[in-house]
């Protein structure tokens, strides 16, 4: 005699997808090299500087972060991660997407609005060695919610500010129409790597989750229909390190409605 199904095999399915996410999640932000273990993001003057705990002299120029100095001799550059080259005669300069070997750290590049950086990443930083996971809200589908896209006017844009207080403009892609439990809202999304992206705050921000999240969204459909899985928001990278350079949430993306779902806070060792 068959059995009755005692359970729901979506439901099933749709916390064991989640599952998996969240899974993947913690590893890749607590691994070596993940976002905690940024230490320093230095600003790069025209002029050659030697910052601590950093080999070599480094200063910013037209054709990319330029760092000199018997230390770097040697040193292995990475393309996107892959090995290029060693560093040879004491000088490197380093264009979008390079690092640089240190041992188990890393140097990277990185640009904002024109500005170069040079960072540092070692997976003995604090903020890395105290990392005990991430706290998430329990997966439901409650707040997964099909919205409607809106194609912004080609001529617009929005003001972003960071949580540094750099204040820069860009194009939004657009803005997805929502029903929330207590009312419509609308989020401003930009496109990036492929997909729609919003920097939003809601009600449960700064008390039961931190001060704001980042979600993505699949590209509408041909209808205009959005999913918008609250579910996988996640922890902007300044929630694991105070040397990131995060886009606060724009005017119209601060929500009054608690979103009880996604990642909630880092969670740290005493």
């Amino acid at each position: 005699m068959a059995l009755p199904d005692t359970f729901d095999s979506a439901t099933d399915a749709f916390n064991a997808d989640w599952a998996s996410w969240h899974e993947a999640r913690e590893r890749s932000t607590g691994s070596p090299l993940g976002l905690a273990s940024l230490v320093a993001t230095h600003w790069l003057a025209g002029a050659p500087s030697e910052y601590e705990g950093v080999p070599g002299s480094w200063q910013s120029a037209p054709e990319g972060i330029v760092g000199t100095g018997d230390d770097l001799e040697g040193l292995t550059l990475l393309q996107s991660g892959r090995p290029i080259g060693a560093i040879s005669g004491g000088s490197v300069t380093l264009t979008a997407g390079q690092d640089i070997e240190w041992g188990e750290k890393r140097l990277r590049y990185f640009e904002r609005d024109g500005a170069l950086a040079l960072r540092l990443l070692d997976p003995e930083a604090p903020t890395r060695t105290v990392l005990r996971g991430i706290d998430a809200f329990p997966p439901t589908e409650e707040f997964v919610v099909t919205g409607r896209f809106r194609q912004a006017d080609p001529e617009s844009s929005v003001e972003f500010t960071t949580i540094d207080g750099h204040r820069s403009t860009d194009a939004p892609a657009g803005f997805v129409d929502l029903d929330l439990h207590d009312g419509a809202a609308s989020l401003t999304v930009t496109l990036e790597r492929g997909r729609l992206h919003a920097v939003f705050a809601d009600g449960t921000s700064g008390d039961e989750s931190y001060r704001f999240r980042f979600l993505d969204l699949a590209l509408p459909g041909e209808d205009g229909s959005v999913v918008a899985d609250f579910n996988r928001a996640y922890l902007p990278p300044c929630a694991f390190s105070d040397f990131y350079v995060c886009p606060l949430p724009p005017a119209g993306n601060r929500l009054s409605t608690p979103i009880r779902a996604g990642e909630r806070n880092v969670l740290r060792s005493a």
